[in-house]
């Protein structure tokens, strides 16, 4: 087990006191059985009332009402948390599930349907590149299988920061090579889905290396929020894929939301009210401290000492405010 806390700061800045519409918080995850929720904290500047409701997959949503008009909007999230290991996921697959391909039970089918259906239009290169991690005798272990994929995502493309909004096409990444996280995740799922896995987005946070003795120094997509994918596996359940950093079901991720689309998991939008041009830019820092761990609690404490991260790389981020209509 690890105790960690998040920090997750955002700064808009304008040129003049505006007012602000509801904005929507998607930064607070959810218990379970590997993530214990110790303490969420939220601080926001202008005041605000925040109110609580889950959305279509569960996920808990933030609505916040502002209360005075401002020239700057700070948003500050702080989370306490335990994160569990995660078993050996070969222990976990049913047997039936064990070997690609499967077929998903009549019950699971009707329940996964939109995750396992393609959502991005191909003009066959997805298909191609899915295909292409299968051996000619058709069969292969599944497990193996899905991290071939997330593996080859690591290998194959380069990681680059992008600051506009929104998520490449798969074909769009497969074609230029390169991408954030939020791409990776996304070809990943749709490759999955292209061979009949369910899948779905997940949003959270990425340790740095800093926070752990055993990690490399290659991470990728840490200083902001981060995304990857989860894969449905029969007895194993969703499992997660982080091919921006080829992990595989690691408590190295943080979730905080999951959906079915990149475009259903922004962590804060809004809107404001004010004269053409007002909206000046935005800051986003998220820190992470490993207070302790079970298993190694003397190079744990030595790495508690949080690192200033940078404005985030990638795609992940706060979308900017829009103008009230």
């Amino acid at each position: 087990m690890r105790r960690l806390t998040v920090e997750h700061k955002t700064l808009y800045r304008y040129a003049e006191p505006v007012s602000f519409g509801t904005h929507r918080l998607m930064l607070r995850p959810r218990d379970s059985h590997g993530l214990r929720l110790l303490d969420a904290r939220m601080t926001l500047s202008p005041p605000a009332e925040v109110k609580y409701v889950y959305d279509v997959f569960g996920n808990s949503i933030g609505l916040a009402d502002f209360q005075e008009p401002g020239a700057e909007l700070r948003i500050e999230s702080t989370l306490e948390l335990e994160i569990y290991p995660v078993p050996a996921l070969q222990d976990l697959i049913a047997r039936e599930a064990a070997s690609y391909p499967f077929v998903y039970s009549s019950d699971d089918r009707l329940d996964i349907a939109l995750p396992a259906a393609r959502h991005y239009p191909d003009d066959g290169a997805v298909e191609a590149f899915a295909r292409s991690f299968l051996p000619e005798s058709g069969t292969r272990d599944t497990l193996d299988l899905l991290m071939a994929i997330n593996g080859a995502i690591k290998e194959r493309f380069a990681y680059q920061a992008r600051y506009e909004e929104g998520t490449q096409a798969p074909a769009d990444t497969l074609r230029l090579g390169s991408g954030t996280c939020r791409d990776f995740a996304l070809l990943f799922m749709e490759t999955v889905r292209e061979l009949g896995f369910a899948a779905r987005f997940v949003t959270g946070y990425l340790y740095t290396p800093q926070l752990d003795p055993l990690a490399g120094d290659a991470f990728q997509g840490a200083g902001a929020t981060h995304a990857w994918a989860e894969v449905y596996l029969p007895g194993a359940g969703w499992i997660d894929f982080d091919p921006t950093n080829a992990l595989v079901g690691t408590d190295h991720l943080v979730r905080v939301a999951v959906v079915r689309d990149p475009r259903q998991a922004i962590p804060i939008s809004g809107s404001f009210s004010g004269t053409e041009g007002a909206f000046l830019g935005l800051e986003v820092d998220v820190r992470a401290a490993c207070h302790s761990t079970d298993t190694e609690p003397a190079e744990a404490e030595a790495a508690a000492a949080t690192d200033p991260l940078p404005a985030p790389s990638n795609d992940a981020a706060p979308e900017a405010p829009r103008p009230a209509a």
